[in-house]
């Protein structure tokens, strides 16, 4: 009988490899921050919960904060913000709230944006208190407005035909939701991308394929 292999561990080896040497050096010796950075349906989110698990198991205290939950509230999508590359997340919120706390050693608090509401829950908070390892996941992690916070930078890239697949398969038939991924979210990203360099930017670069 051959030998099962996880496609997991191929795909992600050498983002494994680069944290567990990362985590050897003195100077990451508390609040290592990484960042997974890149294109809609690449699987950052996935990526993110498999390097949890993997260290986890390893003993290595991890945690995850999602971009996803600083998009911009409705009075904050002005005309000239969301013209701005970068602009449609809450990047002076991310920085205050989550980062600048990583920094310090200090629990993280926010209040996650919610998108049936277009703004915060009142009823939620998020407390999270930093791990040895601090995962970023999230399109706009890497914004330059954060300066030079991580120890690495991942960028998730996917040819646009698997991308569109993946989000139907993760929204549903929701013709109107897809449109506007493909009309406004993935061209926003895609500029962002292209205005800071991103991908090239990125230390390591891991394909959907």
């Amino acid at each position: 009988m051959g030998t099962i292999v996880d496609m997991k561990e191929i795909r992600f080896k050498e983002v494994v490899e680069a944290i567990t040497e990362l985590l050897e050096e003195p100077e990451q010796e508390e609040g290592m921050l990484v960042a997974i950075d890149g294109r809609s349906g690449s699987g950052k989110s996935y990526l993110a919960d498999y390097l949890q698990k993997i260290f986890a198991a390893r003993k290595v205290d991890t945690k995850i904060f999602h971009m996803d939950d600083f998009y911009l509230q409705n009075a904050q999508r002005t005309e000239e913000r969301m013209a701005e590359p970068g602009g449609n997340v809450d990047y002076e919120r991310f920085r205050e709230e989550v980062l600048i706390p990583i920094f310090y050693g200090d629990t993280v608090k926010y209040r996650p944006f919610n998108c049936r509401l277009m703004d915060f829950d009142p009823e939620e908070m998020t407390e999270i208190r930093p791990g040895r390892l601090n995962i970023v996941e999230g399109s706009y992690s890497q914004h330059p407005y954060f300066g030079a916070p991580y120890a690495l930078r991942i960028f998730m890239d996917i040819d646009s035909e698997s991308q569109l697949e993946n989000i139907r398969n993760r929204i549903g038939d929701d013709a109107s939701r897809l449109e506007k991924f493909k009309t406004v979210w993935i061209p926003k990203e895609e500029a962002y991308f292209a205005a800071y360099k991103i991908e090239e930017q990125s230390d390591l670069v891991v394909s959907w394929s």
